[in-house]
């Protein structure tokens, strides 16, 4: 039987913390393994630490990467930089200007950043330090189209608007009723949970932020099932830590398949979407409680997200 095909886009390859399944997460070894793989972006964490040097890493503490009980901000970088990864092969903890360096060099100049800064420090000073750690590091390529600050909340993106102001902005979270408050900022772009957009909320979001030319990226893909998902709704990227794995789901996918015959593997895999399906749900579930409960939190302290969002803005 003949096969007809057609060429479709795909979304982009971003490497979650760099390639973390190849390489110790939020190191130069996951991030060189991440261009090799053949990713487009890198998504990383940002820190201080107690001399004001921006670091690259998740968790509030280095317990869990690094063995060592101490908050990132209680250290200095000369403390922190003597460090090894638990995780083989041993690794150093990266400055952001090291990972601006390495993606400084010839070959790599089409590599873009996703830059999450996390919320445990002071708001201010580590938006502060990381436009100057920009700033120090020369790009042939301007920085302003490669980076993009990964904002939680609308402090920080009224922050970013301060000390980035030529930088577009990426609103990363988990609920919709929040990231439509945003939709207005110029050059918004919105980093969200899978579980948040697979529901029908969500669909509806990624429809409308088409519609309005908003890139729309999710976060944490790692299950074929997932990426192929991913790559049917033609999200603007995929965050993932399996870059390999979804570079050849997208040059699979990138073939649409029609009439092509039910075999015993198509089988198999429906009876994985079956159980991804029944286990989705319950997770999605327990998501919207724990949504709704935030948003309910907020609203007692700040009245609508709307609200509270214009008078941060605009403030």
């Amino acid at each position: 039987m003949s096969v007809l095909t057609h060429m479709k886009s795909v979304p982009q390859t971003i490497a979650h913390r760099g390639f973390k399944a190849a390489a110790p997460e939020n190191t130069m070894a996951a991030f060189r393994a991440a261009t090799e793989a053949g990713a487009e972006a890198i998504e990383t964490d940002l820190h201080l630490t107690r001399d004001g040097v921006v670091v690259l890493c998740h968790d509030e503490t280095l317990q869990r990467c690094y063995g060592n009980k101490s908050r990132v901000r209680d250290l200095d970088w000369a403390e922190i930089s003597k460090l090894r990864t638990l995780r083989e092969p041993y690794q150093p903890m990266p400055r952001l200007i090291d990972l601006l360096e390495y993606l400084n060099q010839p070959g790599l100049e089409r590599i873009w950043l996703m830059l999450d800064v996390k919320t445990h420090d002071d708001a201010e000073e580590i938006m502060k330090r990381t436009a100057e750690a920009l700033a120090s590091v020369p790009s042939q390529r301007p920085w302003n189209t490669r980076v993009t600050p990964c904002c939680w909340n609308a402090i920080y993106i009224k922050l970013s608007m301060t000390y980035l102001p030529d930088y577009r902005i990426t609103h990363v979270g988990f609920s919709t009723t929040y990231a439509r408050c945003l939709i207005d900022i110029p050059n918004i772009s919105f980093s969200m949970l899978r579980h948040t957009l697979a529901s029908p909320c969500g669909r509806r979001f990624i429809r409308d932020m088409r519609k309005l030319d908003i890139p729309v990226y999710v976060w944490t893909v790692n299950k074929e099932i997932w990426m192929e998902w991913s790559v049917q709704r033609e999200l603007s990227g995929v965050i993932t830590d399996e870059v390999a794995l979804f570079r050849e789901v997208c040059g699979r996918m990138s073939s649409v398949e029609v009439h092509t015959p039910i075999t015993n593997k198509r089988q198999k895999k429906f009876s994985r979407r079956l159980y991804e399906t029944i286990r989705f749900c319950g997770e999605m579930t327990l998501l919207h409680f724990l949504i709704a409960i935030f948003l309910a939190r907020e609203w007692l302290k700040h009245g609508s997200p709307s609200r509270h969002i214009g008078k941060v803005l605009n403030g």
